[in-house]
């Protein structure tokens, strides 16, 4: 029953949190995020994606190397509802076409195909509609095999899911959760490509700047986000700190291992280094993890609001 009701508090952190911060903007909150979100599940069946490189995909053509493939692919564990159950609010969304395929469908990738977009954004959408005051961050920042007609075609789903969901591209310190609910909006669609101009419900991708440390090492990671940190209130923009560890070369295609192991090892220096942030103009934003059931993530990020609430309270009393 107690974890029941965990769980129910994180499906509804934000319409829980106290008035004080419902008027500060969604940039100067902590919010939790997952990297490949979607990538709980991959096709090993289906074609590599065009978004590996030549050598890999004549690589592919041996069924071992895709079932290699697949478990450094996969860097979650839990669907999108599941994720959106335990607090994840912010995804990071890698698409594309498939290039053999008749008509526009589009696809989530990362190495292999995932489901369809569409799929995914209905069950967001389903979420949603069950959670009124909860606010997501949909951030399509890498694209495949894509013309302008399947951009077109993606866009028009993403219309079609959320409708009037959908919050127009504004000065990002105006979009606070007051300023949301009062417009009975709940989704930002971040978009990495110059259509974008041609539709108000689309924030550039320059608005969701996510500097990647591009290392297997721990602490030059945790040196990284530090770094990127010190940097991000000159641009007043959204922020994502990617406390991810990327392998590289030979960590790739290791017979046996995935990305869960190296991650599981490290979680607690990533997890000490979370823990230590404040959010706001000059702290965190937006933090991203693999895996992100491991050590509650979520939880932990949430929990940093409240150094905002002690701020507004000695600010209030002084």
């Amino acid at each position: 029953m107690c974890e029941e009701q965990g769980s129910n508090i994180k499906a509804d952190w934000m319409g829980s949190l106290p008035a004080a911060l419902r008027s500060y903007p969604l940039s100067n909150l902590a919010i939790p995020g997952s990297h490949d979100s979607f990538s709980y599940w991959v096709d090993e069946k289906s074609p590599v994606g065009p978004d590996q490189a030549t050598a890999i995909k004549r690589l592919a053509r041996i069924s071992l190397v895709k079932k290699i493939m697949k478990k450094w692919s996969v860097t979650q564990n839990l669907t999108f509802k599941e994720q959106l159950e335990g607090g994840i609010r912010y995804f990071d969304l890698r698409v594309s076409s498939k290039p053999e395929e008749l008509g526009q469908e589009i696809y989530f990738i990362h190495g292999l195909f995932g489901i369809k977009v569409w799929d995914g954004l209905k069950e967001i959408n389903t979420f949603l509609e069950q959670h009124p005051k909860e606010v997501v961050f949909l951030d399509f920042n890498h694209f495949y095999a894509m013309d302008d007609s399947h951009h077109f075609f993606l866009i028009s789903r993403i219309r079609s899911a959320f409708g009037s969901k959908l919050c127009s591209a504004e000065c990002v310190e105006y979009v606070t959760l007051q300023y949301m609910w009062e417009k009975k909006h709940q989704v930002l669609i971040f978009y990495h490509y110059p259509l974008y101009r041609e539709y108000a419900f689309l924030w550039p991708g320059y608005k969701m700047p996510a500097p990647w440390a591009n290392t297997t090492n721990v602490h030059e990671l945790l040196q990284f986000l530090e770094t990127t940190l010190e940097e991000r209130s000159r641009y007043g923009t959204f922020h994502v700190s990617q406390a991810i560890l990327t392998p590289r070369g030979r960590a790739s295609f290791k017979m046996f291992d995935s990305l869960y192991f190296p991650f599981f090892r490290n979680l607690p220096m990533i997890l000490n280094w979370v823990k230590a942030q404040k959010p706001g103009v000059r702290g965190v934003n937006i933090i991203t993890s693999d895996f992100v059931e491991l050590d509650d993530f979520a939880a932990t990020v949430i929990a940093l609001n409240d150094l905002l609430l002690e701020e507004d309270e000695t600010a209030t009393t002084s």
